[in-house]
């Protein structure tokens, strides 16, 4: 969940790390322009970095501004103190970049599949997108993969972490979220600087999710804030649902062996019939009101579904995991680390085990730490 927009707070992601270093490590005459622009927009982000306890003893610094970076600041400072996260110059400088968003991510399927196209990196390994830091270049890259048949959507970022090879600033592309998404967002690309598994999406954007989650719960109670209103969770899971189902319908068509022009039809046929069942579920769940009206009726592709399902597919097991060491941070990173280890398919295995435990768990107050 890089943040970006699709209905999700999706850091979004999966889909955000653009290491430096892969554009220093990767060679090649075709990749050179891509690169490149990598290398070229991460410097520019590197440049616009400024302290941020400078700007809040400047008085020229506007109030509005002030009150941001003063929240983020002390949500920085509780991330390191209270939630175990690494104490480093991270989210403690500030970058105003002059635009929406920070990096435009393209995302690609074949025509008949619901597989992204990877793109393998040195450091980060294999994502299912491509980071431009122009949007020009995003809209030029996807028409190029159109015209070889391939389904695109780009998504714009507004955040994203390197992993910790560079101190990542707070930008001007995250100060126009809530003071509760601002400072969950810190935490959760702190949580990628914690830990971070190379070629398993899943999995670090599950910890991560719930670093956030249960940071912010221990946030708002460290401040005496009320609970946060579940709602805007519950729509967003019960449109995963729906997303999920119908991914899993079009993984079974485009298996079949039918001819392109029918299989071609059921395809927008299967599309139609995801806006049908959301449309139902507003009218039915929500009293009409739905917060993905527009994201639902706008064009609909393969891979315009690839972000759903990354962000929380092992949060119960993480849940369970952060469970059984009494909520202890230290010892939590630990266990999730060994978990990193594993093989692919054992750490499957004992993510499955982690999540059927918690499941069948009665419903219980989250862990007091």
């Amino acid at each position: 969940m890089t943040h970006n927009t699709t209905p999700f707070s999706i850091d979004s992601s999966a889909w955000r790390w653009v290491p430096l270093l892969a554009a220093l490590l990767l060679a090649g005459c075709s990749t050179l322009d891509y690169y490149g622009q990598l290398v070229r927009g991460q410097l520019e982000v590197l440049r616009a970095r400024q302290p941020v306890e400078r700007l809040l003893a400047d008085p020229a610094t506007a109030a509005p501004l002030r009150q941001r970076l003063a929240l983020a600041l002390q949500a920085r400072r509780f991330a390191s103190a209270e939630l175990a996260l690494p104490d480093n110059q991270s989210y403690r400088l500030y970058a105003d970049l002059q635009r929406p968003y920070v990096v435009w991510n393209l995302f690609a399927t074949d025509e008949f599949s619901v597989e992204p196209e990877l793109h393998c990196f040195p450091i980060a390994g294999c994502v299912a997108y491509r980071g431009y830091y122009s949007q020009g270049r995003a809209r030029g890259a996807a028409a190029l993969l159109r015209q070889q048949g391939l389904d695109t959507y780009i998504g714009g970022v507004e955040a994203y972490s390197t992993l910790g090879w560079f101190d990542d600033p707070l930008l001007n592309t995250m100060l126009a979220w809530s003071d509760e998404r601002l400072v969950a967002v810190i935490f959760h690309e702190l949580a990628h600087q914690q830990l971070y598994v190379v070629d398993d999406t899943a999995f670090n954007e599950s910890f991560a999710s719930f670093v956030e989650r249960e940071g912010l719960r221990q946030w708002r109670g460290s401040r005496g804030l009320p609970e946060a209103d579940a709602a805007q969770d519950r729509q967003r899971a019960r449109l995963t649902e729906l997303v999920l189902a119908s991914r899993e319908r079009l993984r079974r068509l485009y298996a079949r062996d039918l001819p392109l022009a029918a299989k071609r039809a059921a395809k927008q046929a299967e599309f139609e019939r995801l806006r049908r069942d959301y449309r139902a579920l507003r009218e039915r769940e929500w009293g009409g009101v739905g917060r993905y009206d527009a994201w639902i009726e706008a064009p609909l592709n393969n891979a315009k579904l690839l972000p759903f399902g990354l962000y929380d597919r092992w949060v119960p097991a993480f849940a369970g995991l952060f469970r059984q060491v009494a909520g202890d941070w230290p010892a939590f990173y630990r266990r999730v680390e060994r978990l990193g280890q594993l093989s692919p398919s054992q750490r499957t295995e004992a993510l499955q085990a982690l999540q059927a435990a918690e499941q069948n768990l009665a419903p219980a107050a989250a862990v007091q730490p």
